[in-house]
C-alpha cells in the first residue's frame, strides 16, 4: 500500500514529534488507487465474493482503496522538551 511519510524533529526528552514536511511513497501496484500505476482496463466490472476485497458499488472496482499508516522520520533529533511541554510547565508553575 502506498503510505505518506512525515519528516519533522523529534524531541528525545518528552518523546513528541514535530512535522515539518509530508511525502509520499508510491507501492507501484496496478490495484491500488493512490498508485502511479493504477490502471482500470476499459468496461472491466468485477462479480463481488465473500472473500473479496471492499468492491465499489458503483464501479465494481476491488482495487486498494486505503492507505498505509502514515511513517514518522525524524530529521532533526533534539535533546531538549518541545515548546508545548515548557510552556505547560510555565502555567502550572
Amino acid at each position: 500500500m502506498c503510505q505518506n511519510i512525515i519528516s519533522g524533529r523529534f524531541h528525545n526528552a518528552c518523546g513528541h514529534f514535530e512535522p515539518m514536511s509530508t511525502s509520499r511513497q508510491d507501492c507501484m501496484r496496478p490495484d491500488c488507487i493512490f498508485s502511479s500505476r493504477h490502471e482500470h482496463p476499459g468496461g472491466q466490472r468485477y462479480q463481488s465474493a465473500s472473500r473479496a476485497p471492499v468492491v465499489d458499488v458503483r464501479s465494481g472496482c476491488k482495487c486498494a482503496r486505503m492507505m498505509a499508516q502514515p511513517i514518522r522520520n525524524p530529521i532533526r533529533v533534539s535533546p531538549a522538551r518541545c515548546a508545548n511541554c515548557l510552556e505547560r510547565d510555565r502555567a502550572t508553575v
